[in-house]
Parts: C-alpha cells; sequence; structure tokens
C-alpha cells in the first residue's frame, strides 16, 4: 500500500519551504543575490544544510523559488492598488505608485530580484517577472487608453519603459539614496510616478493631482 501524507505533513513540509524561501528573501535584502548560497541559508532557516537540499537540489533552485514568491507578492500588491483605485487612470497611477514604494522600501532586494547582474541562468528566471510586472502596467495604461484618459500609444511598448525607468531612477545604482529618509523616500515616489504620468501624455495639473492622491497613501501602504 502506497503511503499517503497526512494533511498535518503536507502543512509541515509546506512550511519547512517557505520558512527557507523566506530565509533566502533575508540574505538577498541584505547582500544581493550573491547572499543566496544554502549553507548560510540554512543557517537563517535554523536547520541543516541537508535539508535544505531535500527541498531545492541547488543553489538555481531556491533561487527560482525566491523569485517565484517576490514576484507573486509583489504583482499580488500592484494589482490590489490598482483594483482598489476610482477609475482607470488613477489605477493607473497606484499600480505604479505601489510597485515604486514598495520597491523602494527593500531596494536590494528589489534589485537582487529584477536587475542585478547575475549569470545568464538566474537572469532567465527573473524574466518571468519583468514580463508580469510591464503586463500589469500594460494592462491599466491600455484600460487608460480605452476610457479615453490617455492619448492613443502603444501600451506595449510604454510599460516595460515605464518599469526601467522606475527601476533605474529609485533602486538602481545611479540612483540617490534614500532609504533612510521617509521624506526623500516619498518625494522619489512622487516624482517618478508624475515623471512616468507625463510621459503618458497626462496634463500636468491633472497629474499632480493623481498623485496626491494616490502616490503618498502607496508610499505609506505596509509591504505584507
Amino acid at each position: 500500500m502506497a503511503y499517503r501524507r497526512t494533511d498535518n505533513v503536507i502543512r509541515r513540509l509546506a512550511a519547512r519551504h517557505d520558512g527557507i524561501v523566506a530565509a533566502a528573501r533575508d540574505a538577498a535584502s541584505e547582500g544581493g543575490m550573491a547572499a543566496i548560497q544554502i549553507a548560510p541559508v540554512a543557517a537563517r532557516a535554523g536547520i541543516a544544510a541537508g535539508t535544505v537540499y531535500r527541498y531545492f537540489p541547488g543553489k538555481t533552485d531556491l533561487v527560482g523559488a525566491l523569485i517565484a514568491s517576490v514576484s507573486e507578492r509583489e504583482i499580488d500588491a500592484v494589482r490590489r492598488a490598482a483594483d482598489a483605485a476610482p477609475g482607470p487612470l488613477s489605477a493607473l497611477a497606484a499600480a505604479l505608485a505601489t510597485f515604486a514604494a514598495r520597491a523602494l522600501r527593500d531596494r536590494r532586494l528589489a534589485w537582487a530580484v529584477i536587475a542585478e547582474p547575475v549569470d545568464a541562468e538566474i537572469d532567465a528566471l527573473r524574466l518571468e517577472y519583468r514580463k508580469a510586472l510591464a503586463g500589469e502596467i500594460e494592462a491599466r495604461i491600455a484600460a487608460a487608453i480605452a476610457g479615453g484618459h490617455l492619448p492613443e500609444q502603444d501600451a506595449a511598448l510604454a510599460a516595460p519603459a515605464l518599469v526601467g525607468a522606475l527601476l533605474e531612477g529609485l533602486i538602481g545604482p545611479l540612483a540617490p539614496e534614500t532609504v533612510d529618509d521617509p521624506v526623500k523616500a516619498r518625494a522619489a515616489v512622487q516624482t517618478l510616478t508624475l515623471l512616468a504620468l507625463r510621459g503618458l501624455g497626462v496634463v500636468d495639473a491633472r497629474a499632480r493631482g493623481l498623485v496626491v492622491q494616490t502616490v503618498l497613501p502607496a508610499a505609506d501602504a505596509p509591504t505584507a
């Protein structure tokens, strides 16, 4: 008779899996992708390295699980913020501001899972996250165009361009240091969101109004 795992065993295994991924996330938040090594992650999780290998045969598998976890959490946060907005243009502003504020709050992790220089195998894993993020922004741009709130334009081209601008302006190596200053962080999110809206063709007065309505609350939102 084949062995069948009980619900308690399944929950325990899932909790152990999630604990390892959480430890990897903490490591990446402190030291980027280079900090994700099996032995140190095991120590953070309070388990033996051999136990990690039971769940993740190698570092690439662990990194893939981390990227998938972060991607799911961040895309969900962007989507929820946009869905809660009263209209398609404010939904777009909320999506941009939410991504920007959350990325800035955990700047090292955001850079690690999206754009930090890594080997080709890991970069291929991250591509799906970038595609999903750009796709979410693209959908919000397209909805605003369809509603007559934005001029006609190629949403599929504009979306990744905006994602790139937010990344480079907020968390890239050329971005100013704002992490330890909440006022500067809020101003940075506001500036980049306003830049994005202007670039899409929102007139300045209306863009500023959207920023006041959506950017500041998003910048103060929890990261969970």
